[in-house]
């Protein structure tokens, strides 16, 4: 029987994009089971609305993301690896998520493994060094770059988040897939994809991208006063706000 999953990363605090992508998984009701590739808080300022959305959904399951890791050390007491402008946005997010949400982002691990219908499939929010960090965005990813990082692993797909952008690379060794971010985008869509893996092994891959208002949540950046709105308004949402003022 085909087996089809979906995967989703880099929510950022964005409620009504998750919601809407989620009710549409919902409703095809195709979909055994979801895979969030990390980065579910911090951009976004809907930490506790999104964390409820997601753990609220027993078929889904997580690996840690750079923001949410950066989240917990700052409640631990630990340095994160933010600075500056970056680090007095993580502050606030942290001093904004409601405590029950802790443990469950503390039991999230760094990278999980699955099989459907004989193909292995890897899952991390991006691509890890031998001492378990992240690497730095690739801007300028290749296949022959990818099967260099992963040349000792033994997975057929390997799926990640991080970089904001699509990749769907396929070559001898195996796929690599980044569905792009669901929760920051330049305009108002939520992408997404669909992995579908035949009885035989065939794969297929679905990206989507579903439309949503984001006008409410655009705007509560500038009332709540989220530290480095600007920036993030115009880097990670093109200014899409100003379109309402």
């Amino acid at each position: 029987m085909e087996k089809k999953i979906a995967i989703l990363t880099d929510i950022h605090g964005n409620h009504s994009a998750l919601k809407t992508v989620l009710e549409q998984i919902d409703k095809a009701k195709e979909v055994e089971h979801i895979y969030c590739l990390g980065d579910l808080v911090g951009i976004g300022y809907e930490t506790n609305e999104v964390l409820e959305l997601l753990f609220s959904h027993d078929n889904i399951s997580f690996v840690l993301g750079n923001h949410d890791e950066a989240i917990l050390d700052i409640i631990a007491g630990r340095q994160p690896y933010s600075k500056g402008k970056e680090k007095a946005h993580h502050e606030w997010i942290a001093s904004h998520l409601n405590p029950k949400f802790i443990s469950y982002l503390s039991e999230i691990p760094t990278t999980l493994n699955a099989k459907y219908n004989g193909k292995e499939l890897h899952f991390t929010h991006y691509h890890l060094n031998g001492q378990n960090e992240f690497y730095s965005v690739d801007k300028e990813p290749t296949e022959m770059k990818l099967d260099e990082l992963y040349r000792t692993s033994t997975a057929d797909i390997v799926c990640f988040g991080h970089h904001h952008v699509i990749h769907h690379f396929k070559t001898k060794e195996r796929l690599y897939l980044n569905p792009g971010s669901l929760g920051c985008n330049l305009k108002p869509l939520a992408p997404f994809a669909i992995l579908s893996i035949g009885e035989c092994g065939e794969i297929n891959v679905s990206f989507l991208e579903i439309p949503y208002d984001n006008k409410e949540f655009l705007l509560g950046y500038k009332t709540l006063n989220v530290p480095d709105s600007d920036y993030i308004l115009k880097i990670f949402h093109g200014n899409q706000h100003l379109k309402y003022l």
